[in-house]
């Protein structure tokens, strides 16, 4: 069994940084490309950053020269620092990643349960 597991949320004033984490534990062999989203309330989940497995990564336009996704792949991590931030930027971010179970031949999406990150104004 796979888990992804997020942290790093929390509250934080217009201006502020946080730094999020997602660690991939369990049953894994591989990880592929890895990913952050966000959902505000009453909002859709949209793709904030990611990150393939070679390092290359890419950004929603509304966070580019804000915040920066990062990847440990020794400890099947993936981070998310979050600069000068927003009062929009409040949303529950969730971790996705495709891994490869041990035992599997393919990669499968898996997701976390999100952490909240509420920013003041």
């Amino acid at each position: 069994q796979v888990r992804l597991v997020e942290s790093g949320g929390g509250l934080v004033q217009a201006g502020g940084s946080l730094r999020l984490s997602c660690v991939a534990s369990g049953s894994v062999f591989s990880v592929n490309a890895m990913a952050w989203y966000r959902q505000a309330p009453g909002k859709q989940r949209v793709l904030v950053a990611t990150i393939t497995g070679g390092g290359s990564t890419n950004y929603a336009d509304s966070v580019k020269g804000r915040f920066t996704i990062s990847r440990d792949n020794a400890k099947n991590s993936v981070y998310l620092q979050m600069n000068s931030l927003k009062p929009e930027d409040t949303a529950v971010y969730y971790c996705t990643s495709a891994i490869m179970p041990f035992g599997a031949v393919r990669y499968i999406d898996y997701w976390g349960q999100g952490t909240q990150v509420t920013v003041s104004s």
